[in-house]
Formats: C-alpha cells, structure tokens, sequence
C-alpha cells in the first residue's frame, strides 16, 4: 500500500470519530464540586461560575458547592469580589473543587465575627481584620502590639520599657469613670489575654468596633472585643515544620540629661550650693546595661483533612534596660482536629501552657495578685537625683549613703534586694461540631483555664533598710490562684434559597471564675542565707510584728443569646442580635440585662443602575445601633461587707473590732452604652483602591461613680452606684492602595485616621447627685502634691487643671494668670485662679502603612503620629529647678525662664511644664529576604530579616518619649520614674522544612 492510499483510509476512518467526539462534547457533562477560600479553608456562597464564552452559569450555595452542566472542552471561569479569578479547564472531569485567592484588599474576605465567621461583603457592623502577614514585625510584646497603627480607631501605646509590661488599648475614647477599661479579649473564642499566646502564633486578629458588633458579648463589650485566631491546619497537609528565631538589642529612645560631677564642681565655682564629694559617677550607667534579648518560635503542622494537628512551641528570653529587669517565658500549644462519620462530627482539642519568671525588685507579698512588676521604678528616681560626685562604695568597699531617710544608694538598692515571679498557666479547651443536615450545626465548647504565681522577695541586712526601717533583714512570699470555666453550647442554621440567604444563631453560655491570694512578711532574720525560703526564722513573727494576709473571691455570668444575618441578592443586608445576661456582680434587683443590637447594609454597587460604573468594584452602605455593657470590677461591690481590723484591748483582753468595708447597693447594674454607627465600605479600579469610612456616637449611661450618702443610715460614707453619663463621638477612614503591582515590584499602602471627641454629660441621677459638678484626678506626688487633671460635667476627659504661669518676675519667681485674667503674683496666688491648661488625650490619629516587595525582597514601614493633645513633664517639673539643690537635676534647669532670668521658687505645678505631644514615629521598619530554596531538599522557605521597633519620633516634645499613659482619668502624665520607653533593633531568620 502507497503512502497516498494510507492517507485517504486513515482519513476516511478518524473524520467520523471526529464527528462522534464534538457532538459527545457538545451535549456536554455535569460538573459539581465545591469553592472555599484559600486561606481559611472555608466554604465561599454566591461565587459566580460560568462557561467561557457562553452565557450559561450559576452560584455556589451556602456550602459553597455548585453543579453546572457544560461542554466537556470548556472552560470554567470562577469570580467571586475580593477574590481572584480563576479560569479552570473541565477536560471531560465531572468533579471540580477549587480554592480562590483573597485579593487582600477586596471587600468580601472571611472575617471572624462573633461566634462565628462571615464574608467581608456581608458584615454590616465596624470590624477590623489583620491578617499575619500584614503585623508588625520584630520583638513585639503582646498581641496588640501586631496590629499598632493598622486598625482606625484602636490606639495601642507602650509607653514603658520594662520587658513585663504590657501594651494600653483604648477603642473610641474613654467610656468609663470607675470601671475596667481593658478590651474582651478572645483567642479562639475562649476569654484570655493579649499574653495568652505567642504573638508568632497568630493567624489573625479581628477587632469589633461598634455596639452593633459587639452587643452579642453583652455585660464585657463595651470596651471592644479582640478576636485572636491562632494559627490552624486546615485541611491536608504534609508533615511541616517552621522555625522562627530573632535577636533584639535596646537602647534608652533618648536619654535625659543631667547634670555631671564636672558640671556640679562648674557650678559651684559659680556659687551654686551644691556638694562636691570629689568623685564622678553616671548612675543611671551604673544601673543599666545593653539588653539583649531572644526568642524562637517552632511550630509542627500535619495530617489530612480527618485528623490533623498544630503544635508550636515558643521560648522568650528578654532582657530589660535595667539590671536585674527580665522576662523569661515559655508557652506550649497543640491543636488537633478530627472530623468523623462522613463529615458530620468535627472535634477540636486545644491545649495551651505559658510559663513565665522574672525577677522582681518590687516587694509584692502584700496581696499583689498578678502585678506583673519586675522593676522598682524608685531606684530609677534615685539614680536621676543622686549626687554625681558622690561614690558607689566608700574607702571600705562598703555601700555609700548619705542622708538616707530622703536619699538611698540606688546600685546598694538594686544589689541588696532580690525578687522572683514564677506564673503558670494551663489552658484547655474542647469543642465537639454535629451537622446531622447539610445546614443545620450544633456545637458544644468547654474550657478551664487555670492561672497561678509565686513570688518570694528579700531584703539583706545591707540594704537601706535595715537603719531606715529597723528591719535588719527582710522576705516577703505570696502564691496567687485563678480558676475560669466556660461552657457554650451553640446551634446555627444557614440556608440559601435563590436570591435568600439567612443565617440562624442561638446559645447559651455560662463562665464562673474563681481567684484567691495569700502572703506573708517577716523580718529580722538571723542570717541573709535564707532568702525568702525559710519565712519562720524571722523574729518579727516570734514578737506579733509579722504581716500575713488572705482573701477569696469568685464571680458567675451566664448568658442566652442570639443572631439573625439575612442577604437578598448580595444588594440589602439585616444583622440583628440579641443577648439576655445575668451576673452575680450586680445587686439583687438588676441581677439581669438585655443587649440587643441590629444593623443594616445596602451593597450599591449591586444596584442596576450602577452597572455602567466599570471602576467602581464594590460600595456598601452601613447602619447599626447596639447595647453593650460593663460589669463593675469588684465582685461584691452590691454587698455590704465587714471586716476584722484593729484590735483593742479590753480588761487585758484582745478584741478584734469590726469595720464596714462598703455600702450595699441593690440597684447596683452594668454600665450601659449605646451607640449608633454608620458606615460606607467601596473597592475601585479592581481592588487597587479600597478602603472604609466609620462615623460613630456612644453614649454610656448608669456609669459607676462614688458618691457621698449620710452616716446613718449608711454605715460608710460612701457608696458605689450607678448615675453618670459620658458621650464620645468620633469619624474613622481606612484607606488602602496599590499604586505599583507588577511581576516583580508589588507596593501595597494604607492610611488610617481617626479623631474622637468627649465629654462627661452628667454625674448625677434622680437617686444619687454629686457634692459638686466636678472630681480632681491625678497627682504630682511629694513635695508638691497637687491633682493634675479635673473631670468636670460639660467638659472633655483628660482636661489637666492648674495654675497658667504667663511669666517671671526679676526675682525668678512665677507670674501666675489670676482667674480674672489679670497677673498674679505666685505668693498670692489661690485655688479659686487655677483653670484648665490643655488635654492628655490626642484629638488626631494617623498611621500609614507601607509593604514593598522586589523580586525577593520585602520591606514593610509602620508609621503613626499623635496630634491635638498636651504632656505634663514630670521630670521638667521636679527636676527644672535651680533652687532645689539638695539633688541633682537637668541641665536645662539653668537655662533662663521666658526668656528673662532663671527660675528661683519653690516647685510648682504650673502650665511652664505642660507641653504639646503631638509626634509622628516611624514605628516599624522590616527589610527581609527570602532565599530561592528551590534545589535545597528539605528546605522549603527561608527569609533572613532585619527590624528595628520605635526607630524614630519627630516631635517637639522635651522628655523622653511623648507617647506616656493615656488610659485612666489623668491621661497625659509623664510620670518621673516611669521606666523609659526603648528603641529596639532586630535580626531574624524564618525558615520552613
């Protein structure tokens, strides 16, 4: 057979297979599977899938599955807002399961919500979500820390050194006069705080802003909710294990500048009376040191999509500015997740373990539950004011003091006083998930939470106060113990009809929780050997002297709540939620309250009349009012109690008498806050542009206060109850933008600002009014001991109030602003001249975001300013003087007052020593790379990075850092021996096997 024959048969034989083939692929096959979210697993409703080319598609439902019947050669493009699109060829398959890609800046990621999860596009309250790789980055102290300046409205501040403390929070203003402040802080649904887990073990944090968010936590919202979700294996996954590990070093952010002893011997050839000891010594050299510090983190991830597990494993080892300033800790995590018959019951076990030591310098056996101190901020006080020529150790190599009932030796201190915390906790948790119908999930979670410390401190018969306080050797120990148990039960039904979508919530919650305390003193001890471990060999116990204390508490909070969401069309959107609790906090008649709350949401863009607009992605609307409430902090605070106090002795017997602690109160409730919130969301230019704008207005009533009531028929005179009012209003934007995105260079941007305004409306109630419209808060301490701020009815939180110093006389003497507004001399100056001097609290927030990565590297800057607000120095207040010699001071005290001559009167609070704040700091600055691994085999990633925190604060500010305490009633007081705020340098490797 010729070739040309060959070719007309095999020609002849395939064109009707061909024919065959393409009307088999033209009927087409039926294609089903499922669509969930690439990064949480979780299923995606209302994805578009259609056919390429055709007009032909459909949506997936509430489970995110979808069937479609299509050509077999066909390609399937799968868009979803917020998402990446993806075109997925059919090539004659029938199952098609797909994941997508969050653009990051799309409006309709997963976001975790209340007892639950939804899409971004269907929130219609104020929530806040950072994801993992978007925290700041380096040796963050806490959770909060990772989201500092990313989230409108949040302000997180750190503004101590000391490697135990912990970062402030404040969330649109401050709500309260007399209650708890802090934040409900959740790690995977379960109560904790911002400690209870690494920061390298977080995945997310959501922040729910407003009331309408917020109302299903009831009695624990109104400070705000942080959602912490750790890190999760969600579905298979091959063994992996991650090992992160950086280095810190600190330095002071700006060192303040005293006078040295050559300084000292100047001046006093120019008449100063100082005292000139012949020698020269930097103390706060003397008690500090170069910090270094390290943590590694290692964490194990596996299984399949039936059993898997994450364990991580954390180690810290910080070290303080100061001698003898630390924080060691471990923290052990294991989640593990089984999912049995066919799917319809899931089980999770999460088990956390965090210990952690550091030395103390603070005596804390006198009831200190959970104080966290680690450094005694009176040697710090002493080492600014000692004497510069004045020796560590005298010709014996004895401790130096002088004058010690005013002045100690702060080295002799530090050395001669040792301190010990050792915290334990043990967190473990369980949830069982039924879904007997595709839409129908029950689900049962159970947690016990167990927290505990010991604490020894001594004294030995060196330190200062074996002549100052006659104690000749001292030790004092305290164990602490807290208990919290939790029980939710939930049911949630979510189903798609359609256009409809709804989701049904219901629970019930109970949380009792359980803590107790215990200390002793003694001193007088024989010998310095025993430390704090051998209580009973002091001979203070032996003569009745010795100290020893204890007490009990324990507290309950039960809960009914629910939530309905309902979505029509993804265009109009209804939230509305509900939650009916009781506590054993409040008094006998409020022992329950109800908190509900509803929103609105209309997507726009969704609108037929907007379909021309091709550069508008997305635009939401939102609305929303809700109830919140705070429960007062003392746990029998509605009750009246009695102690056993001072004893008396009687016909030479000893009688303990029998004081009254507090009033009863049976009115005593929550705080109540309502606010209303509404919101637009939007996305342009195919999610370069995106961002949302929140303008809100609290008002919380029935807040706590003291107020005076008669003696009888109350046994005190004071009593706690519910009657004040305080307003904060306030706008938010969030914008964020892409303006390079490219194969090689990706640059992503965000903008965040936010102002807030307050106001205490009112101190009185129809039942209980106050002596006056106003409350003094604050204090200068010794000598001066003036209050710095007043709270006062028609006028904002935070107002210091003082004496106006407009000027100085020849004489260096103070030229106060008299109430009329004529001068007055500071000798005859009086209460009734004194007014309102500025405000602790910032008016303006502003931070910007930035991330850049070229080919493999990435650089993310975190910057964020504070304007609007006022500083009252300390240390310019005390230590600003020329007149007080008897200690040392700055080297500005000699500098001439106004421009005129130098200051010579006594110390004083006057407005000389307030200062503006305002600051812009370039936070955080992160330079990585990350090594092509590819020919490496058991390396999977690799990125070697290097951080510096705190680098850098333009302001005009004189102490040390304008960024100083902002929570309470005195905000804005530099306290002056606060531990000084740390710039901190990093260097770190992640790498992934």
């Amino acid at each position: 057979m010729d070739m040309r024959s060959f070719y007309v048969k095999a020609t002849l034989f395939i064109i009707p297979w061909l024919f065959v083939s393409a009307s088999l692929l033209a009927q087409g096959i039926s294609v089903s599977g499922k669509v969930t979210d690439a990064r949480e697993g979780l299923p995606l409703p209302g994805v578009s899938i259609s056919v390429a080319g055709a007009a032909n598609g459909t949506v997936t439902d509430i489970a995110g599955q979808y069937k479609l019947t299509v050509p077999a050669d066909k390609i399937l493009v799968f868009k979803f807002t917020g998402m990446k699109p993806l075109e997925v060829p059919v090539n004659g398959r029938t199952v098609i399961d797909v994941q997508m890609e969050s653009t990051e800046v799309g409006l309709n990621e997963v976001v975790v919500v209340g007892y639950g999860t939804q899409r971004k596009g269907d929130v219609t309250s104020a929530i806040a979500s950072v994801k993992s790789e978007n925290f700041v980055k380096g040796a963050v102290r806490d959770a909060a820390q990772l989201i500092q300046g990313k989230v409108a409205g949040l302000t997180v501040s750190t503004p101590s050194g000391n490697p135990t403390a912990n970062t402030q929070i404040s969330l649109r203003g401050i709500t309260t006069l007399k209650a708890g402040t802090s934040p409900l802080v959740l790690i995977d649904g379960i109560p904790g705080t911002l400690n209870t887990v690494a920061p390298e073990d977080i995945e997310s944090i959501d922040v729910l802003k407003d009331g309408s968010a917020a109302a299903i936590y009831g009695t624990r919202g109104t400070n705000g909710v942080i959602l912490i979700t750790t890190r999760k294996l969600r579905g298979d996954m091959r063994p992996t294990l991650q090992y992160d590990a950086y280095a810190s070093v600190q330095t002071i952010a700006r060192r303040p500048e005293f006078l040295t002893g050559d300084d000292y011997r100047r001046l006093i050839r120019e008449g100063i009376a100082f005292t000139d000891y012949g020698t020269s010594t930097d103390w706060i050299k003397e008690i500090t040191r170069n910090p270094v510090s390290h943590t590694h983190n290692l964490t194990f991830q596996g299984g399949s999509s039936s059993t898997n597990v994450t364990a991580s494993l954390n180690y810290r080892n910080w070290q303080g500015l100061f001698l003898h300033s630390d924080n060691k800790q471990v923290t052990g995590r294991a989640d593990v997740n089984h999912t049995m018959l066919d799917g319809m019951l899931k089980a999770n076990l999460n088990v956390i373990t965090r210990s952690r030591t550091y030395w103390s310098g603070v005596d804390i056996g006198d009831g200190g539950f959970a104080n966290g101190n680690s450094f005694n901020n009176y040697v710090y006080r002493q080492a600014l004011i000692r004497n510069p020529t004045d020796s560590v150790r005298n010709y014996k190599g004895d401790w130096m003091e002088r004058n010690i009932y005013f002045y100690d030796n702060p080295v002799a201190y530090l050395n001669e006083s040792y301190g010990q915390n050792e915290e334990r906790e043990t967190r473990l948790n369980g949830s069982v998930t039924l879904e007997p119908l595709k839409d129908l999930k029950f689900k049962l979670l159970l947690s016990n939470n167990k927290w505990t410390e010991v604490r020894g401190y001594a004294e030995t018969k060196k330190h200062v106060s074996t002549v100052k306080n006659n104690r000749n050797g001292y030790a004092s120990r305290g164990t602490s113990d807290m208990q919290d148990n939790l029980l939710e039960f939930t049911t949630e039904y979510a189903h798609s009809l359609q256009k409809h979508r709804f989701n049904i919530l219901g629970g019930y919650s109970y949380q009792d929780n359980m803590r107790e305390d215990f200390y002793m003193q003694n001193w007088d001890f024989p010998t310095d050997q025993y430390s704090y471990n051998n209580m009973e060999t002091g001979n203070a116990l032996k003569r009745g002297d010795a100290v020893m204390g204890s007490f009990k508490d324990k507290w309950k909070l039960i809960g009914f709540f629910g939530r309905l969401s309902y979505n029509w069309d993804d265009k109009y959107l209804v939230l509305a939620s509900v939650r009916h609790e009781g506590s054993t906090k409040f008094g006998r008649n409020y022992k329950w309250g109800t908190f509900p709350a509803v929103s609105l949401g209309w997507r726009v863009s969704r609108e037929s009349f907007m379909e021309g607009i091709k550069w508008l992605d997305d635009l939401k609307l939102r609305a929303g009012f809700g109830v919140t409430g705070t429960i007062p902090d003392d746990r029998y605070a509605s009750l009246q109690s009695f102690n056993y106090n001072n004893r008396f002795l009687v016909n030479g017997i000893w009688v303990q008498g029998l004081d009254a602690v507090r009033n009863p109160n049976a009115e005593l409730r929550w705080e109540k806050k309502e606010e209303f919130n509404i919101g637009l969301d939007f996305s342009l230019l195919s999610g370069r542009v995106s961002g949302n704008i929140d303008a809100y207005r609290r008002l919380t009533k029935d807040a706590l206060f003291d107020y005076q009531v008669p003696v009888p028929p109350y046994p005190m005179s004071q009593i706690v109850a519910n009657a004040a009012q305080i307003r904060n209003q306030g706008i938010e934007v969030l914008l964020n933008f892409i303006p390079v995105s490219t194969r090689n260079l990706q640059w992503n941007s965000g903008l965040n600002y936010s102002t807030n305004k307050n106001v205490l409306v009112s101190l009185s109630s129809n039942t209980f009014a106050a002596t006056n419209d106003f409350f003094d808060a604050g204090y200068t301490g010794e000598p001066i001991q003036e209050a710095t701020h007043r709270v006062q009815v028609g006028q904002p939180i935070g107002n210091f109030y003082g004496y106006k110093s407009i000027g100085i006389d020849d004489n260096g003497r103070w030229i106060i602003e008299g109430k009329d507004g004529k001068p007055v001399a500071s000798a005859d100056k009086s209460p009734d001249d004194k007014k309102v001097l500025g405000n602790g609290l910032p008016k303006h927030y502003l931070g910007w975001n930035n991330s850049v990565r070229y080919k493999n590297f990435d650089l993310n800057v975190t910057m964020r300013g504070a304007f609007g607000f006022q500083v009252l120095n300390f240390q310019r207040l005390f230590y600003e003087n020329p007149k007080v010699t008897q200690y040392n001071m700055l080297k500005t005290a000699f500098d001439n007052v106004y421009g005129k001559t130098r200051l010579n009167d006594d110390l004083a609070y006057v407005s000389y020593y307030i200062e503006d704040g305002d600051y812009w700091k370039i936070d955080n600055v992160t330079l990585g790379y990350n090594f092509n691994t590819k020919r490496i085999k058991y390396i999977k990633q690799a990125r070697l990075y290097v951080a510096a925190l705190n680098l850098a604060t333009i302001t005009g500010y004189k102490g040390i850092d304008p960024e100083v305490n902002r929570t309470g009633l005195a905000p804005g007081d530099d306290e002056r021996d606060k531990y000084p705020t740390t710039r901190t340098f990093t260097v770190g490797v992640n790498l992934t096997f």
